[in-house]
């Protein structure tokens, strides 16, 4: 039971980091468009900072992933 949270977890960590590097603008305006008067775009550092943060969670999910299917071997 425990191996298929991890490969859960990992699955997801990796969808969402796969949606943040492909599209890194995804969610903006909910989380910080409303702040700002007007018409406006996310930062370039917003999209870097989204970018990294996505390739973290590929990082992340891989690993839970790995350690999921490992789980399922060594039990």
């Amino acid at each position: 039971m425990v191996q298929a949270t991890f490969i859960i977890f990992g699955a997801i960590f990796i969808a969402l980091g796969i949606l943040s590097r492909i599209k890194p603008t995804f969610g903006w305006s909910m989380n910080e468009a409303w702040k700002v008067k007007g018409d406006s775009e996310p930062s370039d550092a917003y999209i870097e900072a989204r970018k990294f943060g996505g390739f973290i969670a590929i990082v992340i999910g891989s690993f839970f992933f790995a350690i999921g299917i490992l789980l399922i071997f060594i039990y």
